[in-house]
């Protein structure tokens, strides 16, 4: 039978397709990799990777018995946060992953907290687009996400943690700049710029863009929010951000302002996404509580969502 660590070695490769890339993953050197996996070639009695000079392919087979090494290697991980959480609850790392868009200005709001009520919890955070990121929670390699909702897949569970306004973000010297909210009929013959695909935010300012009839930018797109800041800065166009980033980013800017759309703003619903079936999911709803009470006291901004009784 395949050993767990020939296993890990199996999924490297898949994962980086590359055997040098792989071994660094997998903190050993290439040549232990290399015997390892074709000690288990010999052992299944397959080939499970061609080899060739420049790149590396999975045989069909190969795919097969990796993706199965994942669960199997995701199982025997639960089964050490089992043992870990039956010693004490948030004592052990959680491995994060958040959009670009909320981690820089979400969590800052919610670790003190968290440090202070479960001094040994740790966070390990990995901002990825999200689509990754969906993909690494899948695959067992992060724990849980913090993420625009809704998220349709059946093998995730969500909690929703907060809904945040969306802010229109201009020049300091724009005609609107004098405004203390905006009709959204105001913006007709403004240039809004976006994130670039990819972003859960720009698919939720394209939505806003059309039900507004606002013209949105194709030929600019930001890789960050605070590339787009600098752009709206120097006069590009108008951006639509969310209501925290703004409160970290922009409200003390001087050379940019953001102002809240009047009446019901539009907005995105932020919230937590995890495996279905985790060891874990009691200390994620206890987190959950716990980040809920943080928001509820430090961003009165935004509407709080989850549930604060369970802290």
């Amino acid at each position: 039978m395949p050993s767990l660590q020939q296993l890990r070695y199996l999924v490297a490769v898949a994962d980086q397709l590359h055997f040098r890339r792989a071994a660094e993953a997998c903190n050993v050197t290439q040549p232990t990799l290399s015997a390892q996996i074709k000690e288990l070639e010999l052992r299944l009695g397959a080939t499970l990777v061609e080899r060739g000079r420049s790149k590396v392919i999975m045989t069909p087979t190969g795919k097969e018995i990796a993706e199965r090494g994942r669960r199997i290697l995701r199982e025997v991980s639960e089964i050490h946060v089992i043992a870990k959480s039956r010693q004490s609850v948030l004592s052990s790392v959680i491995r994060i992953g958040v959009v670009q868009t909320v981690g820089s200005y979400f969590l800052p709001l919610v670790i003190p907290d968290l440090h202070k009520q479960y001094p040994k919890l740790g966070l390990y955070v990995r901002e990825e687009l999200p689509d990754l990121l969906l993909r690494s929670l899948e695959e067992g390699a992060l724990d849980l996400l913090f993420f625009p909702l809704p998220v349709n897949r059946a093998e995730l569970e969500t909690q929703p943690l907060f809904r945040e306004p969306i802010q229109v973000v201009m020049p300091v010297d724009h005609r609107l700049a004098r405004e203390t909210e905006i009709d959204p009929v105001m913006l007709r013959g403004e240039l809004v710029l976006s994130l670039e695909p990819g972003h859960r935010l720009y698919e939720l300012v394209r939505t806003i863009s059309d039900d507004y009839g606002v013209e949105l930018s194709h030929d600019y797109e930001g890789t960050s929010l605070d590339t787009l800041r600098q752009m709206v800065a120097t006069g590009m166009g108008v951006s639509l951000m969310p209501t925290l980033y703004v409160k970290s980013e922009v409200a003390h800017q001087d050379l940019v302002v953001a102002r809240p759309f009047r009446g019901t703003a539009p907005s995105r619903t932020i919230g937590m996404v995890w495996r279905k079936g985790t060891s874990r999911e009691g200390e994620f709803r206890l987190l959950s509580a716990l980040m809920c009470q943080s928001l509820s006291k430090r961003a009165p901004e935004i509407t709080v969502l989850g549930d604060l009784q369970r802290a």
